[in-house]
């Protein structure tokens, strides 16, 4: 059973080689074809040398090569054994030479076809992240998936600069030379390939002892990256905590996995490589012994020994390199399979674009029903409605599934059953492209690029004037902010916004989603870092934009709710309440519950300043 399957894993390994090379496969062919003639040039000259050494050792130019005789003779009056060395030597540099030009080719245009192929598939991958379902990446590691974009991808990329062509060559060399040796002496043919098996069987077993071994080499060192990665992504949170030390020795333990692994790796090498090398040499040595045997024998001469040694040379080496070669395929395998891993993932429905271009705003949703897994429901008959221009306030506790509902509007996740409509389009059917173009959304935790704030706020919309820029600013209550910074809208914000506060990367979000002017706009709890001042500040912007377009707010803190035509109150998935805030807070019920605990807390926060007061007074 194991055998089977691992035949059909090689099997459909082959066919993604295949199909990774097309576009290329003509540079290959011709690179092949260009190592051929190489071949044939490398192979010509030690003929040619053959033929010169039993010339000038039997002083007889009965054993000289036909047309480079007649060459010489061309050349010159009368051939003598030294000129006809001379003329020998500049031939094989000639051939050499060639062979040289033909071996520049094979390289260019393997280095051609793999860099092409590599840039191709890179840039595939890259849009494939783009494309993918959100779920996708719930599962994963960013660092892992950066490990198999680069490190998996560079390991394809040797494979298909050098292996390919060396495959070939190795066995044009086998196919071409192995005759020919065979013509010229039977029985040392036969001593010249008699410890050749050794080294194909050895190579075979290295290549299925190192494929696995990679696969885990590899796998660990995506560990240790994904480690790497997430401690400087959170490098505030572990000094914050006092955690470096933890996270030292934590990553300490990836990186003692990694070298383990990479170090059996190395050992596998350590042993097929000397063993190897000490069969390739003591087939040599054989050909040169039986060789010496059959020269005292008369039956052999030394030219053709010459020949015999060096074409032995010639094939025995790249035979050897079959382990190397091998080894790379396994990697290129195990890397290629990891890169699969990508491509084979689910990507979001494409759908369709509705002609009307600029969406209305009006949503509706009946029987909603949504979960991350059949065994937690997230929303359950969900049904609402929202006008075009409404603002709708979302309220619940955490997990009531308000942000889910949002991840469902924006077709980040597929909702199981019921319906979810813009316009009068279900949502699930819409372009995805088109869709998020007709909403701004500003999350609890924004997500801010490592460039100026002018190029973040040009996410919102890249070709918005300077006036519209500063006026979304205004209305975020950023724009004092950005005014006080050394470089104004061209100072860099840092990975993440890191230089900026909590309550600045929201409001810079807020701007952002602001400027794209969309028809729709979801705030998720994206007020929640900044202070009461600058949130009602912020409010009354959005009151005097109402109606423009359909505000989604959803918010823990009540007063971020105060310019909502209607409250939707979320419990457990479902929709418990729904009416205005004068009408929610005088009956009985979670959201009248929620504004008197809040409201206590107010009062308290409230006598605590007072009493603070007082005493800073009495004590004055």
């Amino acid at each position: 059973m194991r055998e089977e399957q691992e035949k059909a894993e090689n099997r459909a390994s082959m066919q993604d080689l295949w199909r990774v090379t097309q576009g290329q496969r003509l540079k290959y062919l011709l690179a092949i074809g260009a190592m051929a003639i190489t071949n044939i040039c490398m192979f010509s000259a030690p003929i040619v040398g053959g033929h010169a050494i039993d010339v000038i050792t039997l002083q007889d130019f009965a054993h000289a090569d036909q047309l480079l005789l007649s060459a010489g003779e061309w050349l010159f009056e009368e051939v003598t054994f030294v000129g006809y060395l001379w003329l020998a030597a500049l031939v094989s540099l000639l051939i050499t030479g060639v062979g040289g030009v033909f071996l520049y080719v094979r390289g260019r245009l393997a280095a051609l076809a793999s860099e092409s192929i590599t840039r191709r598939t890179r840039e595939s991958l890259y849009q494939k992240l783009h494309d993918v379902r959100s779920d996708f990446y719930d599962g994963e590691d960013t660092g892992d998936l950066v490990q198999r974009c680069s490190s998996d991808l560079e390991t394809l990329r040797v494979f298909l600069a050098s292996d390919i062509v060396e495959i070939g060559r190795a066995i044009m060399l086998i196919v071409c030379v192995l005759p020919v040796l065979f013509l010229i002496h039977v029985p040392l043919a036969f001593w010249s390939i008699c410890l050749m098996p050794l080294l194909v069987i050895g190579a075979y077993i290295f290549f299925s002892r190192v494929k696995d071994v990679f696969l885990v080499t590899d796998e660990s060192e995506g560990a240790m990256t994904a480690t790497l990665q997430e401690n400087l992504t959170g490098i505030r949170v572990v000094r914050a905590f006092a955690r470096q030390e933890h996270e030292t020795s934590k990553f300490g333990v990836k990186n003692a996995e990694f070298r383990d692994n990479n170090r059996r790796l190395i050992n596998l090498m350590g042993i097929y490589w000397p063993v190897s090398d000490l069969i390739a040499m003591s087939q040599i040595g054989i050909v040169l012994f039986a060789g010496a045997h059959f020269v005292i024998g008369g039956s052999l001469t030394i030219g053709d020994l010459f020949i015999f040694l060096t074409c032995e040379g010639m094939v025995i080496w790249p035979v050897r390199q079959l382990g190397r070669v091998l080894t790379d395929s396994g990697k290129a395998v195990i890397s290629l399979g990891r890169i699969d891993h990508i491509n084979q993932a689910r990507i979001e429905d494409s759908g369709f674009t509705p002609t009307s271009g600029r969406a209305l705003g009006h949503i509706k949703s009946e029987g909603l029903c949504f979960s991350f897994d059949p065994d937690n429901k997230v929303l359950e008959d969900f049904s609402i409605e929202i006008a075009a221009g409404e603002t709708l306030g979302i309220v619940g506790p955490p997990g009531s599934g308000k942000t889910s509902f949002v991840r469902c509007l924006l077709k980040l996740y597929p909702y199981q059953a019921g319906s979810l409509c813009l316009d009068g389009h279900e949502v699930s059917s819409l372009s995805r492209l088109w869709l998020r173009r007709q909403i701004g959304v500003v999350l609890q935790d924004p997500f801010l690029y490592s460039r100026s704030i002018g190029e973040n706020l040009a996410i919102g919309r890249s070709k918005a004037g300077i006036a519209e820029i500063e006026s979304a600013c205004r209305q975020a209550a950023i724009f004092d902010a950005i005014e006080g910074f050394p470089d104004q809208f061209d100072e860099r914000v840092g990975e993440r916004g890191v230089t900026l506060s909590g309550g600045q990367r929201q409001r810079l979000a807020l701007a952002r989603a602001l400027l794209k002017d969309a028809p729709v706009m979801v705030l998720d709890d994206s007020l929640s870092a900044v202070d009461t001042n600058t949130e009602k500040e912020i409010l009354a912007a959005l009151e005097a934009r109402k109606g423009r377009q359909t505000t989604l707010i959803v918010a823990h803190r009540l007063s971020s709710l105060a310019s909502a035509d209607r409250i939707a109150v979320l419990d457990q998935g479902r929709l418990v309440q729904l009416g205005s805030h004068r009408e929610l807070s005088g009956q009985p019920g979670m959201y009248r519950r929620l504004c008197q605990i809040q409201g206590a807390l107010d009062d308290q926060i409230q006598q605590d300043i007072t009493d603070s007061a007082l005493d800073g007074s009495a004590s004055t």
